[in-house]
């Protein structure tokens, strides 16, 4: 297939190499020249505007860090859906407000593209590997249209139902993912005051009921104390307002996900933004300090 690929950050770059492999033509397009150059040298091609990576395109993927930007791609004057072809298929992987989500199939829809809220989990290593987890919200027979292509990025996709329910997933997996990593922080403040060795410590916790990807990921990483982005704690700190939001929606009381989010908020606040979310491993260590 002709691809375009919109956004090719941390998430996006590895994405769109899995695609360029599968033997896709893909067209990239950034607002960083360095990011364009990598995808070059894999094979793939590269798009100096929107208009250039859609005109073309059976397919366009977004891979944007928030609402106003996918809103920024899809809604310009000469953004995607001003210059996209009837029948295009638009999947956005990023992980945005249900409702933005809505508002942009609705809009697509009345110029006849199809599109897909797609949110991904899995990290960078899950985007690397092409193992990521896809949520996908939308119509049935497009969620099957694109589910050749997202095979190429990902290992579970499913479809979750309509437009802006795959957004409402991802914000349940990232209160999960928030919640986890907080509790794995406090096992390891709790195994080294008491003074046990939180290596083995952890390696039975993985292996038991307590066992979670975090753990078999990023528990080594977690007690080293090394925290480079595979997500950083910038954007979860934005995922947890689209889950708070979406519980106020919803009209129900997460009270765990309010302290997460609380937590999440302390470490952005504390200058940790740019490191990985485990770091929220350096704000329960300041709690106790």
């Amino acid at each position: 297939m002709n691809i375009g690929f919109i956004g090719l950050g941390i998430m996006g770059s590895p994405m769109a190499a899995n695609l360029v492999r599968a033997d896709h033509t893909v067209v990239g397009y950034d607002v960083s020249a360095e990011r364009l150059a990598a995808l070059a040298a894999i094979g793939g091609k590269t798009a100096s505007s929107i208009a250039e990576t859609v005109a073309g395109a059976d397919v366009v993927i977004t891979m944007l860090p928030d609402s106003p930007q996918v809103e920024e791609v899809a809604f310009a004057g000469d953004g995607l859906l001003a210059h996209a072809k009837p029948g295009l298929l638009y999947i956005d992987t990023s992980t945005i407000r249900p409702e933005t989500s809505r508002k942009v199939a609705q809009a697509a829809a009345a110029r006849d593209v199809h599109a897909l809220d797609a949110p991904v989990s899995g990290g960078e290593r899950g985007a690397v590997d092409g193992t990521l987890s896809i949520m996908v919200g939308g119509r049935a027979e497009d969620f099957e249209a694109a589910r050749q292509v997202l095979s190429h990025v990902g290992t579970t996709i499913v479809h979750v139902g309509p437009y802006g329910a795959g957004q409402t997933v991802k914000a349940a997996n990232q209160l999960v993912v928030g919640g986890i990593y907080g509790l794995v922080a406090e096992a390891i403040v709790l195994l080294e005051a008491s003074g046990v060795d939180p290596g083995p410590g952890l390696d039975v916790l993985a292996g038991g009921l307590a066992g979670s990807r975090i753990l078999e990921l990023k528990r080594h990483s977690m007690i080293k104390r090394e925290f480079t982005p595979g997500f950083r704690i910038d954007l979860h700190h934005k995922d947890m307002g689209i889950a708070t939001a979406a519980a106020r929606e919803a009209g129900v009381s997460l009270p765990l996900t309010g302290m997460v989010a609380q937590l999440i908020a302390a470490a952005r606040a504390q200058g940790h933004g740019g490191l990985d979310h485990s770091a929220l491993l350096k704000v329960i260590e300041r709690i106790n300090s």
